[in-house]
């Protein structure tokens, strides 16, 4: 049985959140860079020419690619034979914590979307899908759900 602590996941999932907020994908960057070499329009050509200054510079810098640093959403696969000396949950929550206040990412995240919408001040609590499978390995995939999450709204029925 292989045993996982929680500071191992909590360091883990600090780093996860940094990079993808750091950096984009080399497929994503390759393809503006692609693009820029086929775009006809002058605006097109600006606008991706700064898509990639930007991607290098939040690259290099470490500092957020776009403003929105998103939701922090996990999707977790809990292998059958992994011992957690600790709270799975409490520990993404930690990591979720130190990588965005220590990376110095925006909190967009509201303590409560219902009764207390004032924000949580660390981007907690993460969303978290857990799924138990086979094996000893315990893997975690994480997505910073972004599009102004918390962005306000009203519904009215019309009549």
């Amino acid at each position: 049985m292989r045993e996982i602590s929680p500071q191992q996941i909590c360091d883990a999932v600090s780093q996860m959140v940094r990079k993808a907020n750091y950096t984009i994908g080399a497929d994503m960057l390759g393809a503006f860079k692609d693009k820029l070499q086929t775009e006809a329009s002058p605006r097109g050509k600006q606008v991706l020419s700064l898509l990639i200054e930007n991607a290098e510079i939040a690259d290099s810098e470490k500092v957020p690619y776009c403003q929105d640093t998103g939701y922090a959403v996990f999707f977790v696969e809990l292998g059958r034979d992994v011992r957690l000396t600790g709270d799975l949950e409490a520990a993404i929550n930690d990591g979720v914590r130190d990588g965005y206040t220590g990376g110095f990412l925006r909190f967009s995240i509201v303590k409560d979307p219902l009764f207390d919408r004032s924000n949580s001040g660390d981007n907690t609590p993460a969303f978290i899908t857990t799924r138990v499978v086979e094996g000893d390995q315990l893997k975690i995939s994480f997505g910073a759900k972004g599009g102004g999450s918390e962005n306000k709204s009203r519904v009215m029925m019309l009549k």
